[in-house]
């Protein structure tokens, strides 16, 4: 059986006539950049995020970006951020001239550590950005009470977590800013990058939208050092049209999950040869509407101890799988002048180590999961 790590064919075939007429739509009017269909998108992904304002960027690396240029962090400044994530998270951070700042993550969640932050704030700390990772939240509460504390900036990373909760509150609408991304792989994806910042103040919503245009306002008048930073109306089209269906896909995601917890537990592995994804108390109340905390598994990762043993396993019996992320950013060539070391995050460097990801999209069928629960257990018990 061949089983992917994700199937986009099968999310476009249930959906072509509606993505095909959206996107002839944008070659009738020939408006590429920006326009009505990137309105309209900014304004359903702000109101489907509980946020007040959407700015819609290239990419959601580009979203991290312009949120600290929009706050003009830069040289001296520091920035608290986790160790494992994707690249674009201290990247960012980095190309502004600030320093990031690692804090080692929850090993149950794989979330920043919420009790290690305060720890780590200085006089040249101006902002904490926050990694919401595999479609959960981070903790918030204690986050914002430390940055209202020390008044520091708060950027949410939302890039894997559309549409997820924290106590009924959306991912994107509880910091300063919320960074999504489009990547087509994404929950929310695009036929390309693209990506959105939310917020629920005015006055950064503007600039934002000035900034994302090489700072002109009006056109040719710069009024800040800006960049092209533009959602261009063909992306705005496809994210549009998926947006309708994005609940439904979470519930499926959210349902793949716990099968594929109900399946472990049969064969014996959960708690044992097996870690599993950590799970909100009430997750199966969630289907009733009753859960606070909404987990939309982006990512289904699961532990193990042999885990390049059980990948190369499950790539021969077809079974697709990921790493995220295998070198955590502090022992990361680029980041060598930060002085860090193996060791100096050992939560982050062991999820990097032990963790894979499994198939979790939401055509996976029954028939699929049980096969890949079955070609793990088969690996266990050799």
């Amino acid at each position: 059986m061949n089983v992917p790590l994700l199937d986009l064919n099968a999310q476009y075939r249930s959906i072509k006539p509606e993505v095909d007429a959206a996107v002839q739509q944008v070659f009738e009017t020939q408006r590429f950049i920006l326009g009505p269909e990137v309105v309209a998108c900014e304004e359903a992904i702000a109101a489907y995020s509980q946020a007040a304002h959407g700015c819609g960027v290239s990419s959601g690396s580009d979203a991290l970006l312009i949120a600290l240029m929009n706050e003009g962090i830069g040289a001296g400044d520091e920035v608290i951020t986790t160790p494992y994530t994707f690249f674009a998270t201290a990247g960012a951070i980095a190309r502004t001239g600030a320093k990031p700042v690692f804090v080692d993550i929850d090993p149950e969640t794989y979330n920043l550590c919420a009790d290690h932050v305060e720890a780590k704030v200085t006089d040249r700390t101006k902002a904490i950005m926050v990694v919401h990772l595999y479609g959960l939240m981070a903790d918030m509460d204690p986050i914002m009470a430390v940055a209202k504390k020390h008044r520091l900036l708060v950027i949410e990373d939302a890039a894997q977590a559309i549409g997820s909760e924290y106590k009924g509150r959306r991912a994107g609408s509880i910091g300063d800013y919320g960074c999504f991304s489009f990547f087509p792989s994404k929950n929310l994806g695009g036929a390309g990058d693209g990506g959105m910042v939310v917020t629920q103040d005015a006055a950064r919503a503007e600039k934002l939208k000035t900034m994302r245009n090489h700072g002109m306002k009006p056109k040719y008048y710069n009024k800040y050092i800006g960049g092209n930073f533009r959602l261009d109306a063909l992306q705005a089209a496809v994210v549009n049209v998926k947006l309708k269906y994005l609940d439904d896909w979470s519930r499926a995601r959210q349902s793949n999950a716990l099968r594929y917890n109900r399946l472990f537990s049969e064969a014996g592995m959960a708690g044992g040869a097996v870690t599993l994804p950590w799970f909100p108390a009430s997750t199966d109340a969630e289907r009733a509407g009753a859960c606070t905390c909404r987990h939309i598994f982006n990512q289904y990762v699961i532990r193990v101890k042999d885990r390049d043993g059980l990948r190369e396993h499950l790539k021969e019996a077809g079974v697709g799988t990921e790493i995220y992320y295998p070198v955590p950013l502090h022992v990361q060539e680029c980041f060598a002048y930060l002085g860090h070391k193996e060791g100096d995050f050992p939560e982050s460097e062991r999820a990097a180590a032990e963790t894979v990801a499994l198939p979790i999209y939401p055509e996976l069928t029954d028939e699929q999961a049980e096969y890949v629960v079955e070609s793990i257990g088969a690996y266990c018990q050799r």
